[in-house]
């Protein structure tokens, strides 16, 4: 399985920007189905971005025009760069990646993917 780990979270106020990166073990990255969820205390976890190996992208409504997701290949890297962050964005951010189908529900099937460890965002009012 492919090996991820996050990074980029912190503390914003409200309006900020951070820009998350999900870094691969495996240089064919460009070519998985990858997904950013995020989960907040008490809440369960909600997909938030996707890329696929044909470089389309899905956002969640709640994240449109304010969250973008790329990727840079030389470093089988994908990030997530969100803008205008607002307090209900608090949560710990996961990136997951799979091989085959690409959907939010197929990303977060119980061993369907591989997940790294989460990174925190925190946005303050």
């Amino acid at each position: 399985q492919v090996q991820l780990v996050e990074s980029g979270g912190g503390s914003v106020p409200a309006g900020g920007s951070l820009r998350l990166s999900c870094a691969a073990s495996v240089y064919t990255f460009r070519y998985y189905c990858m997904g950013w969820f995020r989960q907040a205390p008490g809440k369960e976890r909600e997909g938030v971005a996707i890329i696929r190996g044909d470089s389309t992208s899905t956002y969640a409504d709640s994240v449109k025009g304010r969250f973008t997701i790329s990727q840079d290949n030389a470093n089988n890297t994908r990030y997530l760069q969100m803008n205008n962050l607002k307090p209900e964005d608090t949560a710990m951010y996961y990136c997951a990646a799979r091989a085959g189908f690409c959907s939010f529900s197929e990303l977060i099937t119980p061993g369907a993917s591989s997940w790294g460890q989460g990174t925190q965002v925190t946005v303050s009012s």
